[in-house]
């Protein structure tokens, strides 16, 4: 993981999918893109892409660890 994410919640194993940080109430957090998460879990795992979404889903991002909670991007399911 590159960048200095001192003072920020981390997604253990997966340094490889962060795409940057943003502020949600004034906290610093760090963000995620969900599609490179659920491939690690694919390629780290051998897990099969709907048991690796279904994993990712609820253990990764729908966990809350306060305020300081990471952000997961679902970057194809943009609206522009």
């Amino acid at each position: 993981m590159t960048g200095n994410f001192e003072g920020m919640l981390v997604a253990d194993g997966f340094d490889n999918a962060v795409i940057g940080t943003a502020y949600v109430n004034s906290n610093q957090v760090v963000v995620y893109s969900s599609e490179q998460c659920v491939k690690i879990l694919i390629d780290r795992d051998n897990m099969q892409e709907e048991e690796a979404k279904e994993y990712f889903e609820f253990n990764v991002e729908g966990s809350y660890m306060g305020e300081k909670t990471p952000v997961f991007v679902w970057e194809n399911n943009c609206i522009l």
